[in-house]
């Protein structure tokens, strides 16, 4: 397999490190607007509305899941070290987030399968809270790595579970909802017409200024209290064109709703979720978890990675499979286009 080390332009750790990055963000783009059209379910009373909601997401969301598993499984694979690490000390919260994830494709399944008010308004609230509730805890863990974790010298988490909620997570848990509310309102707005998408075009507007929020906090307190992240996308020599990228994709949404270019905003906050990754990967880098107070305890892409030969065979895996997880999401989003329309066959 010594090929596959001569032909990639860096070096295996650092191919993995980019790899589970990249899938980790494919599953933030695509999984945040569904789990933002969950936040969002409950600000619509009509069932007529909250079915089209629902089927607006019902073909994809599955397979937009399946990029956190894939992540999730490169992450095993190319550094167990932080797997167990990072797993073994959220566990709770690792399991809280499954189990909404959980719920809402219960939620989902089950919602319209009787005609009850009480039945349809359970699952309704149901699925707003866990899709809520996951975006929170996804950037409740974020932030943790972000601003580090007290590591032990095997790597092993040494905080308490009251540790994880600390200020600075907790800003990045909420703005994570604002930012998958404000993504979610932007897929419902190109996906559906008349009063909905005049009402998702409402949501945008104040998912987005609670975001941008958001972002100006979490940016001021990491320039302040979080040096590991400053200093290495200081060293980074794109970071800064990064953060003007950044920055221009998130202003060009109220931009693009002031116009009704609904699709030309959508695609900013892609872009934008893009480059808050890039940014994260680059202040990251070559950490996977940051250890704080003693960052000499840090795991990063070669003290908590597999072997190189082990690298070497999962990664002719990775060149084979993923494009095949890139074909099969294209070809849904594909077959899937155009506007939502209730049928006999709809949630």
């Amino acid at each position: 397999m010594n090929f596959i080390i001569d032909w990639l332009p860096m070096d295996l750790n650092t191919f993995w490190f980019l790899l589970v990055g990249v899938l980790l963000t494919g599953y933030a783009i695509l999984d945040g607007f569904d789990l933002g059209v969950g936040i969002l379910h409950l600000f619509t009373k009509s069932d007529t509305n909250r079915r089209i909601l629902l089927n607006s997401i019902g073909p994809v969301w599955d397979g937009n899941e399946v990029w956190l598993v894939v992540g999730g499984g490169a992450l095993y694979g190319g550094f167990p070290v932080v797997f167990s690490s990072v797993f073994s000390g959220f566990y709770l919260i690792f399991i809280l987030l499954i189990t909404f994830l959980l719920f809402r494709a219960v939620a989902l399944e089950f919602r319209s399968k009787q005609p009850m008010t009480w039945w349809r308004n359970f699952w309704d609230v149901t699925f707003s809270l866990s899709s809520a509730l996951a975006a929170f805890f996804i950037g409740l863990v974020l932030g943790n790595i972000a601003q580090g974790i007290p590591l032990n010298e095997k790597g092993y988490y040494t905080g308490g579970f009251f540790d994880i909620f600390t200020p600075f997570p907790l800003m990045v848990g909420l703005t994570t909802i604002a930012l998958f509310a404000m993504h979610g309102s932007l897929y419902v707005a190109i996906k559906t017409e008349g009063e909905l998408q005049e009402q998702s075009k409402s949501w945008a507007i104040h998912a987005s200024a609670l975001f941008i929020l958001g972002y100006f906090l979490i940016t001021m307190w990491t320039l302040l209290f979080i040096p590991n992240l400053t200093d290495h996308v200081r060293e980074q020599g794109l970071s800064l064109f990064v953060v003007l990228l950044s920055v221009l994709a998130i202003a060009n949404i109220p931009r693009s709703l002031f116009y009704n270019q609904y699709r030309i905003a959508f695609l900013s906050s892609c872009i934008s979720i893009f480059f808050l990754m890039i940014l994260f990967g680059l202040g990251m880098y070559p950490d996977l978890v940051f250890s704080n107070p003693n960052p000499a305890l840090s795991l990063d892409i070669y003290n908590a990675a597999s072997s190189q030969n082990a690298l070497s065979i999962m990664s002719t895996i990775a060149l084979i499979g993923f494009p095949l997880v890139l074909f099969y999401t294209v070809t849904v989003y594909w077959i899937f286009r155009g506007k939502v329309k209730l049928d006999e066959h709809s949630y």
